[in-house]
């Protein structure tokens, strides 16, 4: 994040400098508190969103992740999450906020993929490779045919679910 600059940033938020020192004590903090929103931030979506609704099996939970992910793309939430990664590369600070959302995503997922009857190996390595896939959508180009499009997100989501051959 070396091209998050206190004066520029003041200047943008059209507040002086003490403005901005009132709220942090420095630009170490700034960043600290950017990635403590982060992290929380996406810990509570997936707490959200991988919570059953009432009469909901883990098999349309799972769906639903999916189709949230991948029918519904954030530009924004995709590009601030692999500026977070890219950070995570140099950034000790970084790198454990990245292990936390991480961690907390896979810890919501996994017991999904165990209520589909897989033992806890399996299910992690289908959450794991879960994720892969939702964030991996993300730095492909779109498909040019819709329909096949659809098609093949319905084979990865069977093979995901163990309902592929």
């Amino acid at each position: 994040m070396d091209n998050v600059r206190v004066e520029p940033l003041a200047r943008r938020l059209k507040v002086t400098k003490g403005g901005f020192y009132w709220h942090f004590k420095d630009r170490a903090d700034l960043l600290a508190v950017m990635l403590a929103r982060w992290r929380d931030g996406r810990a509570d979506v997936i707490t959200r969103h991988a919570e059953p609704a009432p009469g909901e099996d883990a098999e349309a939970v799972l769906r639903r992740l999916l189709a949230r992910y991948l029918n519904h793309p954030n530009p924004r939430g995709a590009a601030i999450e692999m500026a977070v990664r890219d950070w995570a590369r140099h950034d000790s600070q970084a790198a454990s906020a990245v292990a936390a959302v991480d961690r907390e995503r896979l810890r919501r997922v996994v017991p999904l993929f165990e209520a589909l009857g897989l033992d806890a190996d399996e299910a992690q390595a289908r959450a794991r490779l879960f994720y892969a896939y939702v964030f991996g959508q993300n730095l492909l180009a779109p498909s040019a045919d819709a329909v096949e499009a659809e098609q093949l997100k319905d084979r990865i989501a069977a093979i995901l679910l163990g309902r592929g051959r």
